[in-house]
């Protein structure tokens, strides 16, 4: 199995990264796990809504590249549907036993996800309707993936 993150820009926060890792290292011994950035665009403060929509269709065309054609891929966004942890681990087994064996999860910059994006996703995903920072989103993320991956082998997980 392979599962990737692939997000806009940088995480810039020492304390997210090294969470970021820690799940990294924690699933090595079970899947191929990476994370692929692109950069983000530079947003003024205040911008029109054309040069949002503009921001995000260059930022979702990066993202476009890095993805594979074999890739199952999940975009999270605020209107995606609400998954438990024990219904995210369904998915990625289903993924192992039947499809390509490939997931990538799409995190938007601060303006979302473009359009082009959203269509290519096979599933929208949400943790819930209020917004986090794209970067916290990563680690909360890494972590769903690994408490799935235990659910999946059977083996504990603490609460």
């Amino acid at each position: 199995m392979h599962i990737q993150i692939a997000a806009v820009g940088r995480i810039k926060e020492k304390y997210l990264a090294d969470g970021i890792a820690e799940y990294a290292k924690r699933l090595r011994p079970y899947v191929k796990f990476d994370i692929l950035e692109v950069p983000d665009e530079k947003v003024p403060e205040t911008m029109s809504p054309a040069e949002e929509a503009q921001a995000r269709e260059r930022e979702g065309e990066r993202l476009l590249a890095l993805i594979k054609p074999d890739a199952l891929v999940i975009a999270l966004t605020l209107d995606g549907e609400l998954w438990t942890s024990e219904r995210l681990a369904e998915r990625l087994d289903e993924l192992g036993t039947y499809g390509s064996g490939h997931a990538v999860f799409v995190i938007g910059g601060s303006t979302g996800l473009a359009p082009a994006v959203l269509r290519r996703a096979k599933h929208k995903l949400s943790f819930g309707r209020m917004t986090l920072p794209h970067q916290l989103m990563r680690l909360v993320l890494a972590e769903q993936i690994y408490r799935a991956v235990k659910i999946n082998r059977g083996e504990p997980y603490h609460r």
